[in-house]
């Protein structure tokens, strides 16, 4: 057993102490000479938190489970700095690219010391686990419907309207005879509900052909012919007209803005799930090939690697608190669907062992146990899939930067 010097460990616990005020006096330092670096910096600071409290979530839920929890770190690689608690070390790991919670017993094939084996999460019953492996991706959906709220009652959602806030000098428009003001009403004599549906359709025109804008001036019906231009957006020529339309903040009371976050955040992720399966899809396959071998393909649905995230969330600090709430809204309700993809070693693959084994264990009326050994081999190809998609877009994310929308 090593001795402890008493004179070393008060000077080791006056090190936290001095590092978070060496950090604290750089942020403020920072803030005032680089606001915008500190911005970005703040909103990836605020995404690391987020990773912590989904692993706060597994924490908590295996604490109150009485199962063992032997380390809590944020990263991964060697240990910067640590220190232990009762039974669990906490600490920091070199590469902050994430976050896990260590459980014993998380499958039959770990070795656990038989006087610790009814403190494992395999030994413990179906709702217990059940709770534990949701509670990650339950915590991104708090934190999503938070920032909903947050972002209804404080900022308002942003809704933009088929009305003419402004027009791009040197574009297509600004040859036509459009006005501020104007109110697009009809495409080529289709019906416009909102301003989503003037993009979509001057895309769908492929930049070959006029198009007739009808617009609203004043109770006035105007007709107004305009050709649109090819413009490199992330390589790729985009049929682009030149309006920009008009943004209405809508702020709403404190009930009505609680009321509307719960209401909205399944549409919004039933949304995700939808596009995650596209990314999937065959068609979303051939897609990411087009943009990886660079034979074009649609940026929309491309996945962000760590650098285009920190792009994307320095273009959010330019644009505002609202983008900062939506960017961050958006990153919660995707990691939190993502997390559920019943395959280990994401967290809906320990959910979908625990359900098989809850129902075989009560069709056979006895406790029936998944052999994880057999399904190390698809377990090994998804963990293939996800560096092969992180390189990718880690790649895309350098060769062909990605702009926040």
């Amino acid at each position: 057993m090593r001795q402890e010097i008493p004179g070393n460990r008060r000077e080791g616990s006056r090190q936290p102490a001095l590092t978070a005020a060496l950090v604290l006096a750089g942020i403020v330092v920072l803030a005032v000479t680089r606001p915008r670096l500190a911005g970005t910096i703040g909103v990836i600071a605020a995404v690391i938190l987020m990773i912590m409290l989904h692993e706060l979530g597994h924490f908590v839920m295996a604490k109150r489970a009485g199962m063992k929890v032997t380390e809590f770190f944020l990263g991964f690689g060697p240990r910067v700095w640590s220190f232990r608690r009762g039974e669990t070390e906490y600490g920091v790991k070199a590469i902050p690219a994430g976050g896990y919670v260590r459980i014993i017993g998380m499958s039959n094939v770990e070795e656990v010391d038989p006087a610790d084996e009814e403190r494992t999460y395999r030994s413990k019953p179906y709702r217990q686990r059940l709770a534990v492996a949701v509670a990650g991706s339950t915590m991104h959906f708090i934190i999503a419907a938070v920032l909903l709220f947050i972002l209804y009652a404080a900022i308002g959602f942003p809704t933009a309207r088929p009305v003419v806030d402004q027009i791009v000098k040197g574009s297509a428009a600004e040859q036509g005879d459009f006005q501020v003001g104007d109110r697009i009403v009809a495409i080529d004599g289709q019906a416009i509900k909102d301003w989503s549906d003037v993009p979509l359709l001057v895309r769908r025109s492929g930049g070959r052909s006029q198009l007739v804008f009808t617009v609203d001036r004043g109770g006035e019906r105007i007709d107004i012919p305009v050709t649109p231009q090819l413009e490199d957006v992330n390589g790729q020529p985009v049929p682009r007209v030149g309006l920009a339309p008009a943004i209405d903040w809508d702020r709403k009371p404190v009930p009505s803005a609680l009321f509307s976050a719960v209401k909205d955040l399944p549409p919004f992720m039933w949304q995700t799930v939808q596009a995650l399966g596209g990314v999937f899809s065959p068609s979303g396959v051939e897609n990411y090939t087009q943009l990886v071998t660079g034979k074009g393909g649609d940026e929309s649905t491309r996945l962000l690697s760590p650098v285009g995230a920190a792009r994307v969330a320095g273009q959010a600090v330019d644009n505002g608190w609202g983008a900062v709430l939506t960017f961050l809204f958006a990153i919660n309700v995707f990691v939190g669907i993502f997390n559920m993809v019943p395959l280990l070693p994401l967290d809906g693959g320990h959910v979908a062992i625990a359900t098989y084994e809850k129902i075989a264990s009560t069709v056979k009326g006895r406790r029936v146990q998944v052999d994880v050994k057999k399904l190390m081999p698809i377990t090994a190809a998804v963990l293939a899939l996800l560096v092969v998609l992180g390189l990718s877009a880690l790649y895309l994310d350098i060769v062909r930067p990605v702009s926040m929308p």
